[in-house]
This record gives C-alpha cells, structure tokens and sequence, in this order.
C-alpha cells in the first residue's frame, strides 16, 4: 500500500518557519518570534534549506508539514498564501492571524 499524499503519523503538528531574508530588517528578531508563535501553539518548527531554488509552496509540500508560520505578511505575498492553504494553515504573528488551508472535496463522490 503506498503512502504517497498521506502525513506520516506524528506526535505532534509540524510546522515551517519562514522568515524572507529580502524583507526582513531583523531576522535573528523575527526567528525568534516565529519560534515563540510556533511553540505557544504545540508546532514542532522546521526550517527550510537556506539556499533552496524551489517555491515556497513546493517547499512545504517537500517538508509535510501542517501550517507555516511568518512574522508579518510582508513575508509572503497572496500568491505564496493561497497557493500554501492548499497544503498547509498559515499562522501569522503580527497581526497575528490565521488562515486555514482550503478545504477540499474528496474526488470521485457523486455531487
């Protein structure tokens, strides 16, 4: 039985921190802040590769995990949100919001 586009179990949710280097005028700052965001919501965090040519959103869908956490929305522009919330929550600190990924219809039921 093959386990592709199923998660593995986890004891907990995993989250991707993401903290855009081009954006960010404090990023040890920032880091930290995604950090405490992710720990007060139970996120176990990963980050990405520093030097990665892959968009963000194939990223996440390579990491697995269940949300993705930035410090601002200045971070990621509405492409990169919608384009996550089709595999992932997003989780922001300030302001601090969410946005829960798009639900999807199971395939191959009668409408």
């Amino acid at each position: 039985m093959s386990n592709e586009g199923v998660h593995a179990m986890r004891d907990e949710p995993t989250a991707l921190g993401w903290v855009d280097l081009d954006i960010s005028s404090a990023a040890d700052w920032d880091a930290a802040q995604v950090r405490r965001l992710a720990q007060r919501l139970g996120y176990a965090l990963i980050w990405p590769p520093e030097l990665s040519s892959l968009p963000l959103v194939d990223q996440v869908r390579c990491a697995d995990v269940d949300a993705v956490i930035a410090p601002s929305l200045e971070h990621l522009n509405v492409l990169a949100v919608n384009a996550i919330m089709s595999v992932a929550d997003v989780e922001i600190v300030l302001p601090r919001l969410s946005f829960h990924r798009w639900a999807v219809a199971p395939t191959g039921q009668p409408r």
